[in-house]
């Protein structure tokens, strides 16, 4: 639940376009589309993408709410062309036509069967078009007008890919790399791996899943350093931090589980071995270590946030499985779309952005302001430890 800022997203998969609109921006942040295109630019790539990306060349138009680079206040619009919709213009046409095909055989794991029975429709493409992940392109452009936002506060957001099918990448990220340095690396790889021989698994994985027309998931992990104490709250559910966080990232596709710091393998411990110590040195305290996450009784500790996120393997498959055709009921196979083998690289690149808008919520939840020096100056008037 956000509070400071709002957004809303509209637009199909293979429709015109989509539309975007974000309020609750303060005043006077720069802010420009080639760096919002730098970040849909990295949605885009990754091993294993389909042949959708190969029309698309996705670039945010800032339509509103922004006045020679610098934003003023006002509702942010935004919009996407799709250039696919050439395509589709018969199939996606706002207005009634001759256009009759209609699919009616749901995909195992999509949200077709659910979509046609809650909304009452015969035809599946009316589900598919606004369920699909196409829709986060426009999300990831809210998020990095967010991200330039936490920038101008010196907070910082990395991500890497740990596990692809069955591959997992166990090393340890240097800890003298900055996260700017960390997302540059993990960016040339395909996979957005760091450790080499697992990228080349992992990449051996997707081409296997691709020849036999299947699908793989895998972990990226998230990190966001230079919070403050008390971001979120503890006196209502709906301000705990790690909720906010969760209720978002679990709202992107495929999305199946989601972990901070230590994450599940702290119940395998003792209380004693687990919770990070707190010392006080040089008038700052300090923790010997982060199994917490950076998020401790739904509020920030200043610590660095980290998540691991998993993914399902896409549901859409080239060898479709198993489904039921909802007008005749008899047993066929599942409708086919075009689709990917591996969607994780990119979906660590949605989840980064998203994570700034849930951050930067919060920021502006507890120091408030309308412009950005305002906001820098409350942030600097109650900095403490």
């Amino acid at each position: 639940m956000l509070e400071k800022i709002n957004y809303l997203t509209a637009g199909e998969s293979h429709g015109r376009g989509l539309l975007g609109i974000i309020e609750g921006i303060p005043s006077n942040l720069e802010i420009d589309e080639n760096f919002i295109r730098e970040q849909l630019s990295r949605r885009q790539k990754g091993y294993g993408r389909g042949s959708r990306m190969k029309i698309e060349s996705d670039f945010a138009q800032i339509y509103s709410g922004v006045r020679h680079g610098i934003t003023i206040g006002a509702p942010i619009g935004l919009i996407i062309e799709n250039k696919d919709f050439q395509n589709w213009v018969d199939a996606m046409s706002v207005h009634k036509n001759n256009y009759n095909h209609k699919i009616t055989l749901p995909r195992p794991g999509h949200a077709d069967l659910a979509g046609v029975l809650k909304y009452g429709f015969d035809d599946i493409r009316n589900v598919i078009e606004r369920s699909s992940a196409r829709e986060t392109a426009m999300r990831v452009a809210i998020g990095a007008i967010c991200r330039k936002f936490l920038t101008e506060l010196n907070i910082d957001i990395c991500s890497r890919v740990v596990q692809i099918f069955n591959i997992v990448d166990k090393s340890q990220i240097d800890p003298d790399l900055s996260y700017e340095k960390i997302n540059e690396l993990a960016d040339q790889s395909s996979v957005r791996c760091l450790d080499k021989d697992s990228e080349k698994k992992m990449i051996d994985a997707i081409s296997i899943a691709k020849k036999n027309g299947d699908s793989v998931g895998g972990v990226f992990e998230i990190y966001c350093k230079g919070l403050p104490y008390g971001l979120g709250g503890y006196s209502q559910w709906y301000q705990k931090l790690q909720s906010k966080i969760s209720e978002t990232m679990l709202s992107i596709n495929a999305f199946k589980g989601i972990e901070f710091g230590a994450g599940f393998s702290a119940s395998e411990k003792y209380g004693s071995q687990i919770h990070d110590e707190i010392t006080f040195e040089d008038n700052i305290f300090h923790r010997q270590s982060n199994n917490a996450g950076g998020i401790e009784g739904g509020m920030s500790n200043a610590q660095p946030i980290s998540i691991r996120l998993s993914m399902k393997p896409i549901p859409t498959l080239v060898k479709p499985l198993k489904s039921v055709d909802i007008i005749s009921k008899s047993p066929e196979l599942a409708h086919k779309e075009r689709t990917d083998a591996c969607a994780v690289p990119a979906a660590s690149i949605i989840a980064e952005n998203l994570l700034s808008i849930v951050v930067a919520d919060s920021i502006l939840s507890k120091f408030g302001g309308d412009s950005l020096d305002q906001i820098k100056s409350h942030m600097e008037a109650s900095a403490q430890y």
